[in-house]
């Protein structure tokens, strides 16, 4: 054999491998759960880049490195862990984190998938119509009987019309599409605008909320801004370090931010199907019928059906209300509640436990509050946000074909092995207790199984709650002991915040892993 074609022969391998490789690589990348992940990943280190270029408001609080990425993390995937106080942090900075929060926020992630799936429509949809070409004729010198000429005509209109059935709702569905995707920004831009302007506007009114953010040194619309977009995106990081503990006696504020994390989150899909009946009421768009009726197809998983809108609506308010008479059951006359009246008392603890799901901004100190409701706080952070009671089968209306096909389905070798979500929590749970077990046994009132695990669920569940560190519950008090407003992270080794960050990872793709765990039987 010649060597020009040997090399010729080599070279066609190397490209074919090549060629196999990058195909595979490029499959396995696109796959939803890898382009989250890399999305969560390349949003967290451009805002560590991001945060480290610009300075903090004081030189001598500057924040480690290692805190500084993990600040990012925590913003990118709307977990409000902190390691350092947010006063730290510069009005740039703030901003930075502003971006992060609502560029990781589901409802925003979803409308960039929205637009995603828009770029890909046709543009013009006159191909999609059936040319006179293209139908099926027949020569008038082949039909010979007159019942055979109207059946042919008969077959050739009902041709016509399933053609131009099918091309007429595939135009709908994709100008629904389109049109989805600017309710979805509409209602995006409503919310953030309005809150941000009604905040700034009770900021401007009230005296004691205007004081707080002087005496802070932090701007207005700055803190007006941040606020909206972290509640909304249910981050629940505050430019104050003490959260909104500083505003427990505005109880007007809170009733401003508690529909905020409603809207963003647990009734998301109820409100906007809510938004698009009421346009369908107004505007009289068939595009508005369409989304109502054929929510499937359009493929938004965040568009539910009606029942389960409700159900989904009447849960989460179900959830309120059981919290919130257990929470003033046991809090009402509690240290926790000092010096606030009966209507402050009221507003707070409905703002604690709405924060309580998925948002975490908290208005009273959790390392006071009750074992009680701490255990019930890890309950409702460890639930999706989009927890129903459905009294009727897991399948919607009219799904009941792809229910036993979806039974019938078998699970792959990974689908297998994959752990449940409680599996993963446990491990992690087990992990940091063995980063950690030193300071758990020189400082076991802060350092307990209990505090640990409200904080790993707390990042799983992208919420933010946590006990906190206290000096005074020191067994053995050390003199350079100041009591920060942050986190009990704050307070863990390097290896501990590590594996935080990848229960934040993993919190925010778990929706993807949510039936792992099925093919192991305890029985």
């Amino acid at each position: 054999m010649k060597p020009g074609l040997i090399f010729f022969n080599c070279s066609t391998k190397i490209s074919c491998f090549m060629s196999t490789f990058i195909f595979l690589a490029v499959k396995y990348i696109m796959n939803p759960l890898m382009l989250h992940l890399c999305y969560f990943t390349a949003l967290s280190l451009l805002g560590y880049f991001l945060l480290s270029v610009t300075k903090p408001r004081t030189h001598s609080t500057t924040p480690k490195t290692f805190d500084v990425f993990f600040t990012s993390v925590s913003a990118a995937t709307d977990s409000s862990m902190g390691t350092v106080e947010m006063e730290v942090f510069s009005n740039s900075q703030l901003i930075i984190m502003t971006i992060l929060m609502l560029a990781g926020g589901e409802v925003f992630m979803s409308m960039l998938e929205l637009f995603f799936i828009k770029s890909k429509l046709p543009k013009h949809n006159d191909h999609l119509l059936i040319t006179p070409s293209s139908k099926p004729t027949k020569s008038v010198e082949q039909i010979e009987l007159n019942f055979i000429c109207c059946s042919e005509k008969t077959d050739h209109i009902s041709f016509d019309n399933k053609n131009k059935n099918n091309n007429d709702n595939t135009i709908l569905k994709h100008n629904s599409i389109r049109y989805l995707c600017y309710v979805v920004l509409g209602y995006f831009l409503i919310v953030h605008v309005g809150g941000s302007c009604l905040v700034l506007w009770y900021i401007s009114l009230i005296p004691s909320a205007k004081h707080v953010l002087e005496q802070k040194g932090l701007q207005a619309e700055t803190f007006s801004v941040f606020t909206i977009v972290s509640t909304f995106s249910n981050c629940g990081f505050v430019p104050t370090n003490e959260n909104m503990i500083v505003f427990k006696e505005n109880s007007g504020l809170l009733l401003l931010l508690i529909p905020q994390v409603l809207l963003g989150n647990t009734l998301y899909p109820a409100c906007l199907r809510f938004a698009i009946w009421v346009l369908k009421k107004i505007t009289k768009r068939e595009e508005c019928d369409y989304l109502l009726k054929n929510y499937r197809e359009i493929g938004y998983d965040h568009l539910l059906s009606r029942s389960r809108s409700c159900f989904l609506a009447i849960t989460v308010f179900g959830f309120i209300i059981v919290q919130l008479v257990i929470f003033c059951s046991l809090e009402w006359n509690s240290e926790a509640m000092d010096d606030l009246n009966f209507y402050q008392k009221l507003v707070a603890s409905l703002f604690e436990v709405v924060n309580s799901r998925h948002t975490g901004e908290s208005v009273l100190d959790l390392s006071i509050i009750s074992p009680a409701i701490l255990v019930l706080f890890v309950v409702m952070m460890y639930l999706p946000p989009y927890t129903s009671f459905l009294p009727t089968r897991n399948c919607d209306e009219g799904d009941s074909k792809n229910c036993k096909e979806k039974e019938k389905e078998t699970k792959s070798l990974l689908e297998c092995l994959v752990f449940s979500q409680l599996s993963y929590l446990a491990i992690f749970i087990i992990l940091i207790c063995i980063t950690e077990r030193h300071k758990m046994k020189q400082d076991p009132l802060n350092f307990n199984v209990l505090s640990i695990t409200i904080e790993v669920i707390s990042a799983y569940g992208n919420v933010g709650f946590s006990t906190g560190y206290s000096c005074e519950r020191q067994l053995k008090p050390e003199i350079s002991c100041k009591d920060k407003w942050f986190g009990l992270v704050g307070k863990w080794s390097n290896g501990g915040k590590l594996i935080l960050i990848l229960v934040m990872f993993f919190g925010r793709i778990k929706k993807f892993i949510m039936k792992g765990g099925k093919a192991w039987k305890l029985s």
